[in-house]
């Protein structure tokens, strides 16, 4: 299992910045900005790196509020497999500038482009934008598109942990 991040930006106007993907697994879909946690980096490390360079925003690591665990199940392509700490970050320093990777875009709550995302994300993401925490599992098809189990747990708090046996330990246990 991968250990990864996904971060939702917020702004002062209650808009949510995602990022249509341009290159990779997933390309063309709009997600929020994160990415696979190096060995030698904390989650919140990884969410800050992952930030600057998908978007160039810079944000402190005490600045990221997490929200969520996802547990992200490929049974066709189980490399895929991945454990994921979701923060929303409400403060952060600078413009968002697209990259290599992520072209950026300011959407309304009431306004996501759910139609061209990661199918599920309609099921999680506006609970968390509602103040909800979460552990949700997503568990994808054959096509790595298409959702075969979807479920939100929610929790009082999110525990944060440094390896994915932890989380998934946490998982198992509710």
């Amino acid at each position: 299992m991968k250990p990864t991040t996904l971060c939702l930006i917020i702004n002062d106007k209650n808009e949510i910045l995602l990022g249509r993907k341009k290159r990779g697994f997933g390309v063309g879909k709009y997600n929020g900005f994160g990415g696979k946690k190096q060995e030698n980096e904390t989650f919140r490390q990884c969410a800050v790196r992952e930030i600057f360079e998908e978007v160039s925003l810079v944000v402190q690591p005490e600045d990221l509020i997490p929200v969520a665990i996802m547990n992200f199940q490929f049974p066709y392509e189980e490399e895929l497999n991945h454990l994921n700490y979701t923060y929303i970050v409400k403060n952060y320093e600078g413009l968002p500038l697209e990259s290599e990777e992520m072209e950026p875009r300011w959407f309304a709550f009431d306004d996501i482009p759910f139609e061209t995302m990661w199918k599920g994300d309609d099921m999680w993401i506006p609970e968390v934008l509602k103040g909800k925490l979460l552990h949700t599992l997503l568990v994808f098809g054959k096509d790595n598109d298409e959702v075969k189990l979807a479920e939100n747990t929610y929790v009082d708090t999110i525990e944060e942990f440094e390896t994915t046996a932890e989380i998934a330990a946490c998982l198992r246990k509710g």
